[in-house]
């Protein structure tokens, strides 16, 4: 007969979520390393920082409980980072390749989020009121890195892919979305069938 509580997998997803940062500021310098945009690269610089601050904060939360700070292997960001890794392999050329890494890091923050915010309602339920407060800084800054991943991508990066997947379009083509960073426009080629 099963005998775990909420609390057991309170803290078996705590540990998961350990091992998931640590695994992430294991792999953003090489997504930092990778992106050739000055801008994505300062953003995955900036999300390594708060990673490891999100660390401490866990480690906080784990000591709050009374637990020893230590980490599950995560499968979940263990699969996310090794995607990241086989895309980065592929020969896409350096915009694309920032498009890519941009969805790849998205991917990891969905995943973070998802993970928090399930944490967050397990403490509130649990009466575990600091280790909510804590998990909460957490999830706002996944929230932020995810936004401003999106800003990047809206903001140029995008754009940039799609202009330079078609470089021998006339100017006075038809226009794609301009985005900030767009260099040219592109003609929209017709749906292969």
């Amino acid at each position: 007969m099963a005998d775990k509580t909420l609390h057991d997998l309170f803290i078996d997803e705590l540990r998961d979520m350990f091992d998931a940062e640590k695994q992430l500021i294991k792999a953003l310098p090489k997504l930092v390393r990778a992106a050739s945009s000055a801008k994505l690269r300062a953003a995955f610089e900036s999300h390594l920082k708060q990673t490891r601050g999100q660390v401490r904060r866990l480690e906080k939360v784990f000591t709050s409980l009374g637990e020893k700070p230590r980490g599950k292997h995560c499968d979940g960001i263990a699969g996310i980072i090794k995607e990241g890794d086989a895309v980065m392999k592929e020969g896409f050329d350096a915009e694309a390749l920032d498009a890519a890494l941009i969805a790849g890091g998205q991917r990891a923050e969905h995943y973070e989020m998802a993970a928090y915010g399930t944490l967050i309602a397990w403490a509130q339920a649990l009466g575990h009121t600091e280790a909510a407060r804590l998990l909460q800084q957490n999830l706002d800054e996944e929230k932020a890195a995810d936004k401003k991943l999106s800003g990047l991508a809206e903001g140029g990066i995008n754009q940039s892919a799609a202009v330079a997947a078609y470089p021998d379009e006339d100017a006075d083509d038809e226009p794609v979305a301009a985005g900030a960073g767009a260099r040219k426009t592109a003609k929209r080629k017709p749906a292969r069938r």
